[in-house]
């Protein structure tokens, strides 16, 4: 029904255009609009009278047929103050139109390339888990271009939408070369596709953020076990003068300190129950756990002995520190950096058997 009342009102509409102002039907109009306005004038209020949808109607139907030149003498309800608005209005108008620009729109600062877009988008679709200012740090890494990580943030915004159920996973390293005076270790545990116990002893260099090593031992840990398991993990790296360690009772067993004295290797304690002592071999656990353990299962030490020293390799030589000034381990050591790339001519490098996909030069 409503669609019907609208469709007759569009027909009379249209038939009232095509018949035109002039002659009787403008003198009928006029009287017509005169006195509906002198019926809405009269109504009983104390303010302005508001016009009704069916007043609306009626005044706009009728002013189809009376000529334009006619309008103003018509208009009797009109109120002092909106003739001050719209005197008003043609005021700004005018000195709008004076003493603004020709422009439409003011220039703003010019935005990011669209290259540059598309690889912060890939680099986002590659690896989901990279947040804003790890992307603008590998961005700046790979193609030389300095961006602010509000600028990906907002490219981020407006180009990328991530798919459902997609899962992607950040960094981590592990063994590598070290010859600087201090390292970090510290032990956490894992569990295998069999529910079988591993624990994992990472050794970090803190001057280089690089991974001197990781061991791995199946089942419970003692004196013994933790001293192997530092032997392998530093095992053709060289020597640290000092070693840092949390106050776990493994550290402070006889068979540890004999072992640090045949390495002529000197012990510093973290604060008792305060990690952030011991921050950067902290991290790297949380990483490990975060980003690689728990998208990735293992049989047994060997197998994930194995994949560390896959994780190792990305983590030394490709992935960026904000520490290290958007760096990697092995540049902070003195090796050369990578190529810069281009970004209209690029390749993407896949880690860790595809878990990591970074930009490098084509």
């Amino acid at each position: 029904m409503k669609l019907f009342f609208l469709l007759t009102i569009h027909l009379v509409i249209t038939l009232a255009k095509l018949l035109g102002p002039g002659g009787v039907r403008s003198v009928v109009a006029e009287s017509l609009a005169l006195k509906h306005q002198l019926v809405v004038a009269n109504r009983g209020r104390r303010r302005a009278p508001n016009l009704t949808m069916w007043d609306r109607l009626l005044l706009g139907l009728t002013s189809i047929f009376i000529k334009r030149t006619r309008l103003g003498k018509l208009a009797v309800l009109v109120s002092p103050s909106t003739l001050f608005k719209l005197h008003d209005a043609l005021v700004r108008r005018k000195y709008r139109r004076l003493f603004s620009s020709p422009q439409r729109g003011i220039p703003g600062p010019k935005g990011p390339s669209q290259e540059l877009i598309d690889a912060i988008v890939a680099l986002k679709k590659h690896n989901p888990r990279f947040g804003c200012p790890r992307i603008a740090q590998q961005i700046s890494k790979t193609f030389g271009v300095e961006i602010d990580k509000d600028v990906v943030r907002r490219v981020l915004a407006k180009h990328y939408r991530p798919s459902s159920g997609g899962n992607g996973a950040s960094w981590l390293t592990l063994i590598g070369h070290a010859k600087d005076s201090l390292w970090s270790l510290d032990l956490f545990c894992c569990e295998s596709i069999l529910l079988n116990t591993h624990w994992v002893m990472v050794v970090m260099d803190q001057y280089t953020r690089r991974v001197v090593g990781f061991a791995v031992h199946a089942g419970a840990v003692d004196g013994a076990a933790v001293c192997r398991m530092f032997n392998r993990a530093v095992a053709g790296v060289g020597k640290a003068k000092r070693v840092s360690t949390d106050n776990d009772p493994l550290f402070s067993c006889h068979r540890w300190q004999a072992n640090l004295r045949v390495h002529e290797i000197d012990e510093i304690k973290s604060v008792p129950y305060v990690p952030v002592s011991h921050p950067f071999v902290e991290r790297l656990i949380g990483t490990v756990r975060r980003e690689y353990l728990d998208h990735v299962f293992f049989w047994s030490a060997d197998d994930l002995e194995r994949k560390l020293d896959e994780f190792k390799r990305y983590f030394n030589t490709h992935r960026v520190h904000a520490s290290l000034d958007c760096g990697t381990p092995v540049e902070k050591a003195g090796s050369a950096s990578p190529k810069v790339a281009r970004l209209d001519d690029y390749r993407w490098q896949s880690h860790c058997r595809d878990l990591f996909r970074l930009p490098v030069a084509a």
